[in-house]
């Protein structure tokens, strides 16, 4: 079945474009969704005053986006996450925790948006590219810190042939417990 499409289709093309379909999978998915209308002769010139239409809304709706992606380039995600050697996390940041945290700063993005090749693993400032749609894809900072304070352990300084004050009395309990 012949479609055209009326917005951007990941994995199948691009607004505007005349593609052909599994007849099941325009009728289920595409048509009812409104991602794209049956382009037969009888609706051509139906099609494309819809098309002109749904340029004009594209091309508003890019432009919000592009104010969107220029303030979200500036946003820095701090998560804190529990780690081990190595700087090792604890399990993994996925995408659906930056969402959270991007929606705590007054930015709700989808989670399919953020694209993560894997989950990330590591302690460390990661660039990671939202996508919004074709051309409009900024990245965003995202900061792993870890959420343990670092335990900062003092030794004491002990000079040749002196004693600890702690060793000392260890050694004098000692003796005591001896008699």
């Amino acid at each position: 079945m012949l479609v055209i499409l009326k917005e951007d289709v990941e994995n199948l093309g691009d607004m505007g474009a005349t593609v052909k379909v599994a007849a099941g999978y325009a009728r289920n998915f595409l048509l009812p969704k409104n991602l794209a209308v049956q382009a037969d002769s009888a609706s051509a010139k139906q099609i494309e005053h819809e098309l002109k239409i749904i340029r004009r809304r594209d091309a508003k709706r890019r432009e919000e986006l592009e104010s969107v992606a220029k303030k979200l380039g500036r946003v820095t995600v701090e998560i804190k996450m529990r780690a081990g050697e190595g700087d090792k996390l604890f399990g993994s940041v996925t995408s659906s925790m930056i969402a959270e945290d991007l929606e705590r700063q007054g930015y709700s993005i989808d989670r399919k948006k953020i694209k993560l090749d894997q989950p990330i693993k590591t302690l460390g400032t990661f660039e990671i590219p939202v996508r919004f749609a074709t051309g409009i894809e900024p990245t965003i900072k995202v900061w792993i810190s870890s959420d343990q304070e670092e335990e900062v352990t003092e030794k004491a300084v002990v000079e040749p042939g002196t004693e600890a004050p702690a060793v000392a009395a260890v050694e004098v309990v000692a003796e005591e417990a001896a008699e």
